[in-house]
């Protein structure tokens, strides 16, 4: 069974459903961004968006930024399409996300400092998708 099971799912399979997987997730946070008041992260988007570019953009504009860089990424990947560019931006993408943990550290932890709040675990679980994103590339970098 395992061997049939093997054969069946072939490597760019695997490979394909996980570029899939996490474009779903981008396709629905990005989306989430373009109905204010919907997406959970909203606010601290920007926050972050905010002190990353010292108020250079509005907060609309920068949830709105977000909410194409986060679609376009999950269309992308969903897609098969320019592979290697969406995983370069996502790449980037989700190194930003980490940048709460530095600017809010009182949001992001409620116990210094390995007591998470919830949204500390939010962003840390961010951990599994930068991996992912590492892997995948470095596989589109081999064709």
């Amino acid at each position: 069974m395992k061997e049939l099971l093997t054969r069946l799912i072939s490597r760019d399979k695997k490979i394909n459903l996980i570029s899939v997987t996490i474009g779903i997730v981008y396709l629905w946070f990005g989306l989430l961004k373009f109905f204010a008041g919907v997406s959970p992260a909203e606010d601290l988007a920007k926050a972050t968006i905010d002190r990353l570019t010292h108020g250079f953009l509005s907060p609309e504009l920068s949830v709105l930024l977000l909410a194409i860089w986060e679609t376009i990424i999950g269309l992308l990947l969903i897609g098969n399409i320019f592979q290697k560019f969406a995983l370069k931006l996502a790449l980037i993408h989700i190194i930003l996300t980490f940048l709460p943990i530095l600017y809010f550290p009182d949001l992001v932890f409620s116990a210094t400092p390995f007591g998470l709040s919830l949204l500390g675990q939010y962003i840390v679980k961010n951990v599994i998708i930068l991996g992912v994103l590492i892997v995948l590339l470095k596989d589109t970098n081999k064709l």
